[in-house]
């Protein structure tokens, strides 16, 4: 199973039709839905944290395209807590980007696909786990 995580930005792209970026974001995950088509389960997820930086309540009315992708939340529980409070204290990134580390380390989502505005910080967030960061 391919893995594909969302970022803040990644999140904020989709809900908003006028990002700048939202037509690229779009498009990465219409690729996900055709391997999940073609037998690969793709799975789309955003944790939590980047979720909320990002400012997307489910709960709220949307007409956005990210609703149409069965986006899955990564909860912040207490072993990926600690995991993620480790990345924070180590590489000085935010709360968010250390739930996307944490998630990835935690499951062990080995060659997940990070849709992200920092390709850098994912990597480093993500280590040792490799991941394929994809900058939007």
């Amino acid at each position: 199973m391919s893995v594909v995580v969302l970022d803040n930005e990644a999140v904020q792209a989709l809900v908003d039709p006028q990002h700048a970026k939202h037509s690229r974001v779009l498009a990465h995950l219409e690729s996900a839905v055709a391997r999940r088509k073609r037998g690969d389960l793709a799975r789309v997820v955003v944790p939590c944290a980047a979720r909320v930086e990002a400012g997307w309540d489910r709960s709220a009315p949307t007409r956005s395209a990210i609703k149409r992708f069965r986006v899955t939340d990564v909860a912040l529980d207490s072993r990926q807590g600690n995991v993620a409070a480790d990345i924070v204290n180590r590489e000085r990134v935010s709360v968010a980007d250390a739930h996307v580390g944490a998630a990835v380390t935690v499951n062990d989502w080995r060659g997940a696909v990070i849709l992200t505005s920092d390709p850098q910080d994912m990597r480093r967030v993500c280590s040792p786990i490799p991941v394929t960061p994809i900058r939007v």
